[in-house]
């Protein structure tokens, strides 16, 4: 009964609370604040790139070539051409509108194959036996992942970017998108370290949510900065107000990147609330013996079929035989960056084997979809961009109000101290 006539600032668990949200603050603003810089500058790298000097991943260097764009087999074979000894094409992304580049990722290539040769079969890779013709053989290294980039013309399949890997690498952007994604540490600890970061931004966000939650009657007050306030009063009132007015879309960019460090585990915990399929699940196939399977084109063009009016987005040829091409499209109107649909077709039936589109994704599919498009402000038109831009910029403010806040009240309670002390020193 004692404890139920305090105030809520002297219980215990609002104290323990206000000291948790205190020094997760202290101790990890440094980080939190190189996490939300880097993440508003990468919603607007395309505007920033003229300034910085990157290479624009979305224009072609010179004047894009006229025509219709070449068939999506010619495409991967001017990329395979032109990749560097020990890398090959692994996934290609087409562009959404006219004059911009396709890209192509590179993956580390295997079973004694290599970029660069121009000869034999198109473009200088020999298909194995067993693999689609107009794919990549083999398959990444286990741990390797992307390797490099190529920018091509997909009209006069001139190669436009760079073709190194360690200059794809290059740039002051793609630094901090390194250092967005893993903080430099490029093994798979600094992708785990920054999903834990995220991790600390939502226990700031809800805990925060908590410790501002207004008494009766303060509920206006607790939206607003008080007119001519200073020193600590004008500090917490810019830490609760800018935090209440923002804290919806910090929650969602924080849990988001959450999701995309640790997507096994996050989704797992979803899909048993909100029943989902793992759609980053590849789609398995069983070799034909004695068949030959399609080519690229012709998994496309089935695709196509199977979602008529769709734009062709990306296309995944298969890395062994027992895999199916993904072949990504998009719905007519659709907005740039929001989930678009995956065709799986066999290229040992020719036949569509399975269709994965948003349009008819369960809650949780729909949920899980949708995390990377929030996390990098797409999908939602520029509202939602510049709300995530703006949600970049809050650690920074958070991390000096509340800085501020703990300083001046450390400096008051010892100045206090220092008058109580002399006080009982003159008594004596």
């Amino acid at each position: 009964m004692a404890n139920a006539s305090k105030p809520r600032s002297q219980r215990l668990w609002y104290r323990t609370l206000q000291n948790i949200h205190l020094w997760v603050g202290l101790i990890l603003c440094l980080p939190l604040v190189v996490l939300g810089i880097t993440g508003s500058i990468l919603v607007v790298d395309e505007e920033l790139r003229s300034l910085t000097g990157d290479a624009p991943v979305r224009e072609l260097s010179g004047t894009p070539a006229d025509g219709p764009m070449q068939p999506v087999s010619a495409i991967l074979a001017a990329a395979r051409a032109a990749a560097p000894a020990g890398t090959q094409p692994g996934f290609l992304v087409l562009p959404e509108e006219p004059g911009r580049p396709a890209t192509v990722r590179l993956v580390a290539a295997r079973n004694g194959e290599r970029g660069g040769d121009r000869g034999g079969e198109r473009g200088g890779e020999r298909p194995l036996q067993g693999t689609p013709q107009g794919a990549p053989q083999g398959a990444p290294a286990p741990q390797g992942g992307p390797v490099g980039m190529l920018s091509i013309d997909p009209v006069s399949l001139a190669v436009s970017g760079a073709s190194n890997p360690a200059q794809a690498s290059g740039g002051f952007l793609r630094t901090v998108h390194m250092l967005h994604g893993n903080l430099l540490i490029r093994d798979r600890s600094g992708r785990e370290l920054v999903g834990w970061l995220g991790a600390a931004m939502l226990v700031l966000g809800v805990s925060g949510l908590v410790l501002w939650w207004p008494r009766p009657g303060r509920w206006k007050a607790a939206f607003t900065v008080k007119a001519g306030a200073r020193g600590v009063r004008l500090h917490r009132d810019l830490h609760g107000a800018v935090g209440i007015w923002s804290l919806l879309v910090f929650l969602i960019v924080s849990f988001s990147g959450v999701y995309l460090a640790f997507p096994q585990t996050l989704g797992a915990g979803m899909s048993s609330v909100l029943p989902a399929r793992d759609l980053r699940a590849a789609v398995t196939v069983q070799p034909v013996k004695g068949a030959s399977p399609i080519d690229v084109d012709r998994a496309v063009a089935l695709a196509r079929e199977a979602m008529p009016g769709a734009a062709l987005r990306s296309v995944s040829p298969p890395a062994r035989p027992d895999q199916a091409y993904r072949i990504g499209l998009a719905p007519a109107g659709q907005a740039h960056g929001a989930p678009i649909a995956t065709v799986f077709v066999d290229p040992w039936t020719a036949q569509v084997a399975e269709v994965r589109d948003p349009a008819g994704y369960s809650a949780g599919e729909t949920l899980i979809a949708w995390q990377r498009p929030l996390h990098a402000g797409e999908g939602l038109g520029p509202l939602w961009k510049w709300a995530v831009f703006l949600s970049g910029i809050l650690p920074p403010l958070f991390a000096v109000t509340g800085t501020l806040m703990w300083w001046l009240k450390r400096k008051a309670r010892r100045a206090k101290n220092a008058e109580r002390a002399a006080a009982l020193a003159a008594a004596e």
